[in-house]
């Protein structure tokens, strides 16, 4: 009995989102001829709750369903990270400009109108995904390279990160609405950023107390190319000194007061005692011309971010 081929090219898995049936058998049909694998969901919710079982390939989206539309399906799909870059063609009978937009805006690369030809909507597969994969292969070269680099909208929304720049941005936390973007403070500084107002990093300190360069690479029409890195704690004390009127202990204490660090915390990071990190305390007061801790942090936040 001859041995099955053991390297056989893994199959394309395309989801169709559509409540109705006959839409839903005609590009299962279509796609299914063409090779690729098809997952069917009949609502967005579903679609929703599938994708974090199976990351689909490309995604075939319809406009107008009920109960949960297609455009704020696409919103809350594309604020999934593992879906960044997989693309979302739209499907309607709709035609007018303002659809074809708000299904752009909502994170759509395309639209297609029903009914639907099934060699174009073939054809478009396999453009898209083909656009796809050279994106995240460019990606993955940047990530193998140590390249802590992500791309945004004008608005902030991350549109795609590298792996490392991935983990980097969940140190920030995540927005509340589940929608991955900058943090508030991030945005009004690539708003300077964009203005030519500002073209310094910044600044940003994750839960944890790790302080983040963000920095402004470039743009394209598209999208914003962003850094982010760890900020070494020799860096933000070096700026401390020369800006400050502080010692080098009094700038170490004073980084990590920035960073929302106890006196518990910064004797123990510094190996100092708590009187000791207490005395430094009042010297950087005295210095700062401050009465207290938040004043001192807001002061030194405000170095390390110029």
């Amino acid at each position: 009995m001859a041995e099955a081929p053991t390297n056989q090219p893994s199959r394309d898995v395309v989801l169709v989102v559509d409540d109705s049936p006959d839409t839903l058998s005609f590009l299962t049909e279509a796609i299914e001829r063409s090779g690729a694998t098809v997952l069917v969901a009949v609502g967005g919710d579903l679609a929703l709750t599938l994708v974090d079982e199976i990351t689909p390939d490309v995604i075939l989206l319809d406009a107008m369903m009920p109960g949960m539309d297609g455009f704020e399906t696409c919103r809350r799909l594309k604020a999934k990270p593992q879906l960044a870059g997989v693309p979302v063609i739209f499907m309607t009978g709709l035609s007018e400009t303002e659809h074809i937009v708000k299904g752009l805006s909502a994170g759509g690369i395309d639209y297609v109108t029903k009914p639907i030809a099934p060699d174009e909507i073939l054809a478009r597969i396999r453009v898209h995904l083909a656009s796809a994969r050279a994106a995240q292969s460019a990606r993955a070269a940047l990530d193998t390279a140590g390249r802590t680099l992500f791309a945004v909208s004008e608005a902030g929304a991350v549109l795609w990160s590298t792996p490392q720049a991935g983990r980097l941005l969940a140190g920030l936390g995540p927005d509340p609405s589940g929608v991955l973007e900058l943090p508030a403070r991030a945005r009004d500084w690539l708003r300077g950023c964009l203005t030519g107002v500002s073209a310094n990093a910044l600044t940003l300190t994750g839960r944890d107390g790790t302080a983040y360069a963000l920095s402004f690479i470039g743009r394209t029409p598209e999208e914003i190319l962003l850094r982010l890195s760890r900020e070494e704690a020799s860096g933000g004390v070096e700026r401390l000194r020369a800006r400050l009127p502080v010692t080098g202990r009094e700038a170490e204490v004073l980084l990590w007061l920035s960073r929302g660090k106890s006196s518990r915390d910064i004797g123990e990071i510094l190996g100092l005692s708590h009187r000791t990190v207490t005395k430094h305390l009042e010297g950087i007061y005295a210095k700062l011309g401050v009465e207290n801790r938040t004043a001192a942090s807001i002061i030194a936040a405000r170095h390390l971010q110029d």
